[in-house]
């Protein structure tokens, strides 16, 4: 069973989508990484990097850069955007699953997952981080935005399962499955790690929160 929903190959293979990373990633790969003197000793794993946003400002920064991503078509516009614009970029991008990373163990200095294990069932993404965990380093990072509770769209549409819904409404409607998590379920989410710490954001608008995530680093 592959940990993804072919929806997002006709949302990818239709519409641009991210080409910039948000400033938390920055944040997080600075404060870890700006340091160190040869970047392209630091290989760093992004799961579900869409168009590759993210993957292109690490590749610009210096870093080898890999990417697993369930459509091909993402993973095309991702390697076309490098090669154009980054063209010695260090690394291996590949059509895959996140529950089935095809990487050696302790093969990553850090991973990144912005809410792509969030479009996945509460034990199915249990699964996917006990998997990023494995490829991780020793002392390597994990940086995870997910979506919280409260955010809109959840408890609309369809319940799927524990806290996973097709929503109606909000960000991810029409985008097949999506987990809300509660506070209390990140130790058993992370529960692969040696430790995390997380913190929490929302963005909205004078009628109300669009969205609330947590913003989660955890150590292998």
């Amino acid at each position: 069973m592959m940990a993804w929903d072919e929806t997002w190959e006709k949302i990818f293979s239709s519409r641009e989508w991210g080409k910039y990373p948000g400033e938390d990633i920055i944040r997080f790969i600075a404060r870890n990484f700006y340091a160190v003197e040869d970047r392209a000793t630091i290989k760093v794993l992004e799961v579900g990097c869409g168009p590759g946003a993210n993957i292109w400002y690490l590749a610009r920064e210096g870093f080898s850069v890999y990417a697993v991503e369930g459509s091909a078509s993402a993973i095309e516009k991702a390697h076309n955007r490098l090669a154009a614009e980054v063209p010695h970029w260090q690394g291996e991008l590949k059509v895959g699953d996140f529950l089935h990373l095809p990487f050696d163990d302790e093969s990553f200095d850090a991973v990144i997952d912005i809410e792509a294990i969030s479009c996945n069932e509460f034990e199915d993404s249990k699964k996917a981080y006990a998997e990023i965990a494995r490829v991780l380093k020793p002392n390597g990072l994990l940086y995870s935005r997910a979506f919280a509770k409260g955010t809109l769209g959840d408890e609309t549409g369809k319940e799927i399962s524990y806290n996973c819904y097709l929503p109606a409404v909000g960000p991810m409607s029409g985008t097949g499955c999506t987990r809300f998590t509660a506070e209390h379920d990140l130790p058993i989410l992370f529960a692969a790690f040696s430790s995390f710490k997380y913190g929490y954001q929302q963005n909205g608008d004078r009628d109300g929160i669009f969205t609330k995530e947590w913003t989660v680093t955890a150590t292998k």
